[in-house]
Parts: structure tokens; sequence; C-alpha cells
């Protein structure tokens, strides 16, 4: 199933986590209307940086979620958020960059995690921008790229 012109559901949903633990991660369908959503922003991405987008993560059922060590209140849960890398364009920091100095694309968070990019859609909206720091494992959150 299309989600939009270059995002599919399972490219939405797939998980190698989910596969190693056999973890079903099939959406709810009111979650795969949230998907659709960020979908549609994720396209918007796509089109200010040029250049395909890889998704690292998407959808995750709560078993997933905790798998992989998110948060419960994860956006990504939801179906709102998706993780992604742009190599072709450049580094996270300069992806979130080019996505904030733009400032025609409609956010909840937009995260630099390391190396890749975290992107929520949640109709909240807040337009936080935030970098992620690692330390043992463990993420803390600054203001700002």
């Amino acid at each position: 199933m299309q989600l939009s012109d270059h995002f599919s559901l399972d490219e939405m949903t797939f998980s190698s986590t989910a596969v190693r633990q056999s973890i079903d991660n099939t959406p709810p369908p009111d979650v795969v209307e949230h998907l659709k959503a960020t979908a549609a922003g994720l396209e918007q991405v796509r089109a200010l940086l040029g250049l395909p987008l890889n998704i690292d993560s998407g959808y995750r059922c709560p078993a997933l979620n905790h798998a992989v060590g998110g948060v419960p209140t994860s956006a990504h849960v939801t179906g709102y958020a998706a993780d992604f890398v742009c190599r072709s364009f450049g580094v996270p920091l300069e992806i979130v960059k080019k996505i904030q100095a733009d400032g025609t694309i409609q956010f909840d968070q937009l995260i630099q995690e390391g190396t890749w990019v975290h992107i929520s859609f949640d109709p909240k909206m807040r337009g936080q921008v935030l970098t992620a720091h690692f330390v043992n494992g463990k993420a803390t959150y600054t203001q700002g790229a």
C-alpha cells in the first residue's frame, strides 16, 4: 500500500528488530491514517532536499518500541514520526539546518539524533528543534541544532 508518492506502508513499518524478535508491527487503521500524514510531511522534506530519503524507523508498535528502548510516549507509536537519513544531501545536522532555515515545513519535533534525523508530525506541531546527546546509551536533549 502506498501512503504517498514515494513512501509505502511496508517502508514505514519495516523493522529488522521486529523481524529478529518476531514482533508483529502491523499498525491499526487509525495509525495507518497517521502514517499517511507523516508520509505527506516526508514528501515535503524530500522535495526540499531534492533527493530520496532512507527511512530507518517509522511506526513502532508498543512491543517494538519497548524492544528498541523508545519512550512510551514516542510519536513512533502513534505513527506520527520517522527517523531517516539522506546521505546524498549530507549529514543529519545539515539536513536539520536546511529544514529549519527553509521554514515552510510544519513539524512537531525535528531532532538531530547523531547519525539520523527524527521528524514528527504530531498534530501538536510545536516546532521543536532539538539535538540529542548520547551518554552510556541514554539520550538527553538540548534546544536547537
